[in-house]
């Protein structure tokens, strides 16, 4: 399985996705995604996804 950092312009982790669906829900809702970076195999096992990309809508 293939899993996903998404950074922003600063460097700071926004989120990690598990689908490129995921991130394109992430930049609709504004997340000022600048850069994305598939994670090793290694990283991935432990980054288990236990919601939605909603959850990262601080603004609610």
């Amino acid at each position: 399985m293939t899993y996903y950092t998404c950074f922003d312009q600063g460097g700071a982790v926004i989120a990690r996705c598990q689908t490129e669906q995921d991130i394109d829900v992430l930049r609709q809702m504004g997340r000022p995604i600048s850069k994305i970076q598939k994670m090793r195999q290694e990283e991935a096992v432990v980054c288990s996804l236990t919601g939605s990309p909603a959850e990262y809508d601080d603004e609610v």
